[in-house]
């Protein structure tokens, strides 16, 4: 099973970005998006249900950014708009064996395989 996340950058603030998660060898119950921006503890982002596309959001990037998947091609997307500079992070990617509910989507500890990360830096 590999992650692999892709779409960081570089960008001005106020532009988007769009991350990708391909997941090879078989289809997840949730997947999800965290960030660890230099010198903080790794937070979540933003997850997403594979059955039903319901999803989670942090307040920190509700009505910014969209996750959503793509079943053909067993990927994810981030849509990262209105990009801050406080959104500079590594992002990373996981995927959890299970179907969680949606308030416990934000868990770290519930995801079982984890991306090799993409780092994405907004400049001001």
């Amino acid at each position: 099973v590999q992650l692999q996340a892709s779409g960081g950058g570089l960008v001005q603030a106020g532009g988007s970005l769009r991350l990708s998660c391909a997941a090879s060898g078989r289809t997840f119950g949730t997947y999800g998006w965290f960030r660890q921006a230099p010198g903080k503890e790794r937070e979540f982002v933003a997850a997403i249900r594979w059955n039903d596309r319901h999803t989670k959001y942090a307040d920190s990037v509700k009505g910014r950014f969209t996750i959503s998947r793509d079943s053909a091609k067993n990927t994810v997307h981030l849509q990262m708009n209105s990009l801050s500079t406080e959104d500079t992070a590594v992002y990373y990617c996981a995927a959890g064996s299970r179907t969680w509910i949606v308030g416990a989507m934000g868990q770290q500890n519930l995801y079982d395989y984890w991306g090799q990360g993409t780092l994405v830096t907004v400049s001001s």
